[in-house]
């Protein structure tokens, strides 16, 4: 077995060193926030990886699993489920399913990234960084691409450190996490050095601890240790500093803003409990609520209200018969609704623009649905263990992957609830020329600690866009947000508010916007040449 130091670690060791670090990693996001552990957290692992080829599995599988687990234990937020006609020991263990399917799935990222740098054994330290960095990104962006997504490296970040995030605007969430993994791993190369370095100087006649007394002449020695500079510590804290000083001259960009392009908008937050949402006493405090807050906000004279996800329950069909449309008739104020359209059996949960006339002229189909939230996987296998969650008879279906969202004041980009976590869907419509972004969602059945991690991902598609985000929610938190990712306004929780800012519409491109991830590509091209003309297979 290699192994540092003197004595090689147990198995215990590995797997509790392995837990702690996972943990750390853990409690970056929200409700914790401790994000600077990002920068760090990793290495343990990473040390593990190199340094314990033979135990390098599981080690990487629990540290996934405290990762994934801590920062999305706010799924068991959806218990009780009695709401939904569930009883409480179903109800239990759907939860306990869900909590443990996420972080298993998790698990699996990390394990296959160990597993790969094991099999892509390379002894040259740089090419180590370079493969486990690319590595990391590339199955990251595969991950996201699937069905089930949310806790990327680069959103431990956000909401608190909005500089590093400014690297999005390069090449997405692809290059916060790509500087992460890569300092990660030259911290844990630098420590590896350090320990082969201690080893040079005991076996040259050299205590290594300053304490003992020197058994070679104090010039000799002092020239030796000299010689051990950490390189991987020194590139390590430069990389950091220069992706921070690279974030803060994009962060210390002007918004130049032409007051031609500015709009003033209205978010409804309704707190309407998801216990009584289909209710006849949940139906009225909806209509009631967003319809007293509409005419409010109409009387502040705004361009247009946001109202969240799902917040009427109707189809579409059944909209012009609200006295929220009736509202809209009379005030003349543009709303975008969230409630749900059809299609043939099935139905949509959607947005839909309706203009000063009342009239319904554009609509978007949530296109990213929640795995056993809004539809279930294998359906025809797993339906009869795993109760359907929503709360419609007709099956979910999801929005057409090439939507765009036109509006009385130009094209806008729209994400609803669970999209925010798929950069994808933000960068597509910015480029097809969506303006600003219109984040609808309900988040209701969670704990505040959701909320916070959702404003986060939001922060983030509008600093990677250039845009200006509303983001309105049932029960919190709804927000504004400026092209910065700095929070011009923020919600209470579980509080009924409406709120009107200022914001405007833009026509840049960042080179995220324009080219996608191109940085993920070109880690792993890199990478590869690396290790065909410098490493061997095993």
């Amino acid at each position: 077995m290699k192994y540092l130091g003197k004595k090689p670690f147990s198995s215990f060791h590995l797997y509790a060193l392995s837990l702690i670090s996972g943990l750390l990693m853990g409690v970056t996001v929200a409700p914790v926030g401790a994000w600077f552990l990002a920068w760090f957290a990793l290495a343990p692992l990473w040390v593990i990886v190199v340094k314990y080829t033979k135990n390098t599995i599981l080690p990487a599988f629990i540290w996934a699993i405290a990762y994934h687990g801590v920062a999305l234990s706010w799924i068991t937020g959806i218990y009780p489920m009695d709401w939904l006609g569930v009883p409480a020991l179903p109800g239990l263990a759907i939860t306990l399913f869900c909590w443990s399917f996420i972080s298993l799935w998790g698990g699996i990222l990390v394990s296959v990234w160990a597993a790969l740098m094991v099999r892509l054994d390379q002894e040259k330290p740089w090419l180590r960084v370079l493969i486990g960095t690319a590595l990391w990104c590339g199955l990251e962006s595969l991950w996201s691409a699937s069905p089930l997504w949310w806790s990327s490296l680069s959103y431990t970040q956000s909401p608190h450190n909005l500089v590093i995030l400014h690297l999005g605007q390069l090449s997405g969430t692809t290059t916060v996490t790509a500087v992460i993994v890569a300092v990660n791993g030259l911290v844990a190369e630098a420590w590896i050095y350090c320990c082969t370095q201690r080893r040079t100087l005991a076996w040259a006649g050299f205590p290594t601890c300053a304490k003992c007394p020197s058994r070679r002449g104090a010039k000799e020695e002092g020239s030796l240790r000299k010689s051990f500079v950490n390189p991987y510590l020194v590139v390590g804290c430069s990389l950091l500093v220069i992706s921070h000083i690279i974030g803060f001259v994009l962060y210390n960009q002007p918004l130049i803003q032409n007051p031609d392009t500015n709009l003033k908008i209205g978010i409804i937050q309704g707190n309407i409990p998801n216990q009584i949402k289909l209710r006849p006493q949940g139906l009225r405090r909806a209509i009631e609520g967003y319809t007293e807050g509409y005419l409010k906000l109409a009387n502040q004279g705004v361009d247009g209200v946001l109202i969240p996800e799902a917040a009427l329950p109707f189809f579409q069909r059944n909209l012009q018969q609200t006295s929220f449309l009736k509202a809209v008739r009379e005030k003349g104020v543009v709303a975008w609704i969230g409630a749900f359209g059809e299609r043939g059996n099935s139905y949509t949960n959607s947005l839909f623009t309706v203009t000063a006339q009342g009239e319904i002229t554009s609509r978007y189909d949530k296109s990213k649905l929640v795995p056993l939230g809004e539809y279930i996987p294998f359906e025809q296998i797993l339906g009869a263990i795993i109760q359907r969650l929503s709360p419609l008879d007709e099956h979910q279906v999801p929005g057409l992957p090439n939507q765009v969202f036109d509006t009385p004041f130009g094209r806008a980009i729209v994400g609803i609830c669970y999209e925010s976590a798929f950069p994808e869907i933000f960068r597509r419509q910015a480029f097809l020329g969506g303006q600003f972004i219109l984040s609808a969602s309900n988040d209701a059945h969670y704990t505040a600690a959701m909320s916070d991690q959702h404003h986060a991902q939001d922060i983030m598609r509008a600093i990677e866009t250039d845009r200006w985000a509303v983001r309105a929610t049932n029960t919190g938190y709804s927000a504004f947000v400026d092209p910065h990712g700095r929070t011009l306004w923020k919600s209470g929780h579980n509080t009924y508010e409406i709120h009107a800012e200022t914001i405007y519409r833009r026509q840049t491109q960042t080179l995220y916007v324009r080219w996608g991830d191109w940085l993920m590509p070109l880690l792993l091209g890199l990478a590869g040449l690396g290790w065909f003309l410098g490493g061997t297979i095993k």
